[in-house]
């Protein structure tokens, strides 16, 4: 197997605010990664979320280590991914917000039935065993095995872009 590893040192290229101008014009999927690794739910807003192989099913997605969310992660066996539907901006501001309880009152959720926080109202979600944790950077990679999902498939999803969130107006 090959492994690649990627330095955390300053590279040249671009800087930091001219690598975030350039992803402001890149539209993204809204989810909302929620884990529970023995102390309690945690979640995060990301952008990031991939998929990245059939067969096994894989998706990875990232997180930055200075995150109020990644000691919980770290620890994690598995995670739920939570896609928003177009109405959940609300939603989606409140899990990328520090400082305050994401899970509390307004927040619906429940846990399924291997004890993962799953948000309720979501347009769906994948339940996911955590293979690998990679180091990027100032963030993680996470690359984890899907083993159970649910869609409505009727929903139109959440979106961002240029600092704002959207929906997609055909559906």
């Amino acid at each position: 197997m090959l492994t690649v590893t990627v330095s955390s040192l300053q590279a040249p290229g671009i800087g930091p605010e001219r690598f975030k101008r350039v992803f402001r014009n890149h539209p993204a999927g809204v989810v909302v990664v929620t884990v529970d690794a023995g102390r309690g739910p945690a979640g995060f807003t990301a952008t990031s979320l991939t998929s990245l192989s059939l067969t096994p099913p894989l998706v990875s997605f990232g997180i930055g280590v200075t995150a109020s969310s990644w000691p919980h992660v770290e620890r994690a066996a598995g995670a739920v991914v939570n896609f928003l539907g177009a109405e959940q901006e609300d939603v989606a501001r409140r899990f990328a917000t520090s400082g305050i309880d994401r899970f509390a009152a307004p927040t619906r959720w429940r846990r399924l039935p291997g004890g993962e926080p799953v948000l309720d109202g979501v347009g769906g979600w994948l339940r996911v065993g955590i293979e690998q944790v990679v180091p990027a950077g100032d963030h993680r990679i996470v690359v984890a095995r899907v083993e159970d999902c649910w869609l409505d498939e009727g929903r139109g999803p959440l979106l961002f872009h240029d600092g704002a969130y959207h929906s997609l107006n055909s559906r």
